[in-house]
């Protein structure tokens, strides 16, 4: 699938300078950082269910060692 992607001339530059000095095309820089930025997200995603997993189960207890 295509994808046009149009960036500032400033962060173009500095893309092709980091792509250059990792190795790599502009677009498997591209492709690499999208999918660090998905696998993070989906980290924080599991994080905030298990809080809030942990709240909803043990929220009174929370509440009565703060107010110890």
């Amino acid at each position: 699938m295509a994808m046009t992607l149009r960036l500032p001339e400033d962060i173009d530059r500095q893309l092709d300078e980091l792509a250059k000095s990792s190795h790599v095309s502009k677009q498997a820089l591209v492709i690499q950082t999208t999918e660090e930025l998905l696998r993070r997200r989906e980290a924080q995603r599991k994080i905030d269910r298990a809080v809030d997993d942990t709240f909803e189960r043990y929220g009174d207890v929370v509440e009565r060692l703060a107010d110890a």
